[in-house]
Parts: C-alpha cells; structure tokens; sequence
C-alpha cells in the first residue's frame, strides 16, 4: 500500500525491492532511488503516518513500526524523559522529525530524538539541520534486519549519542572521530550503566507502571540533580 504513492517515473523493478515482514516492524527496502525522487515521497505521505523513512544514498527503507517495536520504543522515550526531569536537565524532544542532509545523500526519521546539551540553541524555534547542530541523543528500536548501517548513517549526521536497542540487548554509541564507539554509560546520563536500563525493559515486559516507578526512585536516588559536567 505504501508503495502506492510512488510517481511512474521512479516505480522499482522487483528485483530492486527487498521486504521483510516481521514481528517488530515492516520493512520494504527500494534501490536505486534518487534524492530527488525520495524527497517526492516524502511529501507525497500524510504527515500522520506511522511509516518511518530512511534514505542513504539510492537506498531508501520504509518502516512500519508493529507492537513490541512500539512498546519497547514507548518505555525508553518514558525512561528518557525521567532521566532528564529527576536530573534537572532541559529537553527538545524532536520526535521523529526528518533528519535530511541533501549534501551527504542522507535523511532519517529516528524513532526519537532529543537536544539536551545543545537544547538552549534550538529553544523555541524550527530546527534547520542544514545550519543547526543536530540533536545529542538519537534512540532507533529495530527487532528486525534493515539494510541500512544506521551506525553510519548517524555518524554522517554528527549525532554525539546513539542507542540502539534490538529487543534483546540495548547498545550505547559515542561519536568519536566521525565513528561510532560502544560504551557502557551513556555520556548525556554517565552514571547510568546500559545494564540497567536494559533490567528496567526487561522488568517493564511485565509490569510497565511498576518498572517506571521503580526506574524513578532509582534515578532520585544515584541520579538525582546530577548534570554531566559534575560527574567524574
């Protein structure tokens, strides 16, 4: 149905289309598509889908997030925006915002994203990606394969801080040197051992309200009122 919305002119060949349907998300995966035609697309889709894109130079996956992608994607927005209340930081949330960077040949919709450190130069305003920094921590879910590396995509995009997370391990990403490194802690929550917010998912499968409680309490007590620059 998604592929519907395609002009003519830029219809795949079948041999040019890689589909995945699974219990985390719906994938299909076009090649050969130009920015031209992916940016068509793009403002051919309602702005209220729930289809994801992602574009890296000719190759551009559309997502259709399912269940556990989305309650698995819900619990680390709602552990996020604890983190930053009980620690006393600010918040841009940017949601799933299209990322585009028509200079690399790149363009995401993350499943979230947020300014933190860089917050107070994107207060109240439209952010331009094309002049604004881009945003501190990016989280993607993916339970199933996709055929984009999204390790080098948002490396090309500068993004400091990258968590993934595949349903059964949640990996943290620093940005140096334009790469990627996994890390235990996160450097916007440096306190938090990854371990930990991973046993919270993993307590949430049964009891979402009673994890969120318990995360909250453990966040006022290690955490509380903690900013990284006074963190050793």
């Amino acid at each position: 149905m998604l592929l519907t919305v395609l002009p003519p002119e830029i219809q795949p060949s079948a041999s040019a289309v890689t589909a995945v349907a699974k219990q985390g998300e719906n994938r299909v995966a076009l090649r050969g598509i130009s920015w031209l035609s992916y940016q068509q697309i793009l403002h051919a889709l309602p702005d209220s889908r729930a289809a994801r894109l992602t574009y890296d130079r000719g190759i551009l996956e559309i997502t259709m997030p399912l269940e556990t992608h989305e309650f698995s994607l819900r619990l680390i927005e709602r552990f996020i925006i604890i983190l930053v209340m009980e620690m006393g930081m600010k918040l841009k949330t940017m949601g799933s915002t299209t990322m585009d960077r028509e200079d690399l040949q790149r363009g995401a919709e993350p499943d979230c994203a947020y300014y933190i450190q860089n917050q107070p130069k994107v207060a109240g305003k439209i952010v331009d990606f094309s002049q604004d920094p881009p945003p501190d921590l990016v989280v993607e879910v993916d339970i199933t394969h996709t055929d984009i590396d999204k390790n080098k995509l948002y490396a090309s995009l500068g993004v400091p801080e990258f968590w993934r997370y595949n349903g059964q391990a949640l990996k943290i990403y620093t940005l140096q040197e334009s790469e990627y490194v996994e890390c235990d802690r996160s450097p916007t929550f440096p306190w938090m051992q990854k371990e930990y917010l991973y046993n919270f998912l993993e307590e949430a499968q049964q009891d979402e309200i009673a994890a969120e409680v318990k995360f909250r309490d453990f966040v006022k007590t290690n955490g509380a009122g903690l900013q990284p620059s006074t963190i050793s």
